[in-house]
């Protein structure tokens, strides 16, 4: 481990690894693998650099800054960016070859507006309704976006790359429901005049379990990360390397004796005469206040459970009569197949899920970059020097991710 007291250990070789194992299972033509949120904690620009080396062709981030930050890392793969406020800049978009995911027919016109100001066409994907009720064009109102998108694409103002939705998987009737409604729509574009490169309605959960929703392209998102989108199957199952192991050092260590009240509120109290553990992670850090009594860590190689309420900055681990000193290492969460527990046993603890766990992973925790190139960098080196945060190293290339 590093000199820093807690981080979170990215592997890029497990991105890759991942990228490249589902693409063999799945077999589309195009992937795109989904960077949004700062690559759900892992950091958006190396995740995005490991997952094209694995094969993916297409990145999709939520919103254009997200999408500007990877053009500005000098990212020039084909991405799309789909969930947009009232005053977003398409203009920006649109410069940087940015594809536009459009969800109504005001949207259009502003993209078909922007690219006139610009004197360029805009590539955009329209994204329609199938059963979700988040952002999309609703089946009332597809002719009509259809309609106008293909009179601007006839004039040159907007190029209609693709049609997408998403799915629910709530269960196999609302997939096949959906599945339906996304024939639909496809039909409808084609009934508009539109001839669509790319038709994608699948994420990481119904690319590897409903192949009739993979068209052709599917969006892998959490099973890049290593990380399972099932209850009835973990990461090992999947064939799928998690590729975040958050981490720490013991700070402190005390004898407490049988009765003794543990953090805030004495949630806790010692059946036992017993050893606590001092962790310096809080949920400032990411680490959910809701898994206290119920979470475990790992501490040389033998896991031990967080007691007492998790604070902003610390939380306790009764280990016991263990042989544990300050300074040891912590593992949160990591690899299980190293003995760590994993991200989806720490949300269980939390009642939540695993991409929660890993993306709630705050920017205080310094993003440590092993097993692929960081920007040019050798990332065990650049991550482990003690220049790290100086231009080039991962902690640098990090914080310029996350606009820092």
């Amino acid at each position: 481990m590093s000199a820093a007291f807690r981080e979170a250990l990215i592997d890029l070789a497990a991105v890759q690894a991942n990228v490249a194992h589902l693409r063999s299972l799945i077999g589309t033509r195009h992937t795109m693998a989904v960077v949004k949120a700062n690559g759900y904690g892992h950091g958006a620009v190396p995740v995005a650099r490991a997952a094209l080396a694995g094969g993916a062709d297409w990145l999709g981030v939520a919103d254009l800054d997200e999408a500007l930050a990877l053009r500005a890392a000098g990212i020039d793969a084909p991405l799309l960016a789909w969930l947009h406020g009232p005053d977003s800049d398409f203009t920006a978009g649109i410069s940087a070859d940015i594809d536009l995911g459009l969800s109504s027919a005001v949207q259009v016109r502003q993209a078909a507006d922007a690219a006139l100001s610009v004197g360029r066409t805009a590539s955009v994907q329209i994204k329609i309704e199938t059963g979700l009720n988040r952002n999309g064009v609703d089946e009332a109102d597809w002719a009509e976006v259809f309609r106008l998108a293909a009179a601007f694409e006839r004039v040159g103002r907007l190029r209609v790359r693709g049609v997408f939705s998403h799915l629910a998987n709530t269960s196999p009737a609302d997939d096949e429901a959906a599945l339906l409604s996304f024939d639909r729509g496809l039909a409808a574009a084609a009934a508009a005049g539109l001839t669509v490169d790319l038709a994608h309605l699948a994420s990481t959960a119904a690319a590897l379990r409903l192949p009739a929703a993979r068209h052709s392209m599917v969006r892998l998102g959490i099973g890049i990360y290593g990380q399972s989108p099932f209850d009835d199957a973990d990461s090992a199952a999947l064939g799928l390397i998690p590729a975040m192991t958050l981490r720490g050092r013991v700070a402190a260590v005390r004898q407490v004796a049988a009765g003794a009240g543990v953090s805030y509120d004495y949630l806790w109290r010692a059946a036992a005469d017993t050893t606590l553990a001092l962790i310096p992670l809080g949920y400032a850090d990411g680490v959910p206040r809701q898994a206290m009594n119920a979470a475990f860590v790992a501490i040389g190689g033998v896991q031990h459970p967080v007691v007492g309420r998790i604070a902003m900055d610390q939380f306790l681990v009764d280990v016991g009569a263990a042989p544990v000193a300050v300074g040891d290492d912590v593992v949160l969460f990591g690899d299980p197949a190293t003995g760590a527990p994993s991200a989806a046993e720490w949300g269980a603890a939390a009642g939540t899920i695993n991409y929660d766990i890993v993306t709630r992973v705050g920017a205080r925790v310094p993003r440590r970059y092993v097993g692929g190139a960081v920007d040019g960098a050798a990332p065990d080196a650049a991550a482990s020097s003690p220049a790290a945060g100086a231009p080039g190293s991962a902690e640098s290339t990090e914080a310029e991710s996350v606009g820092e």
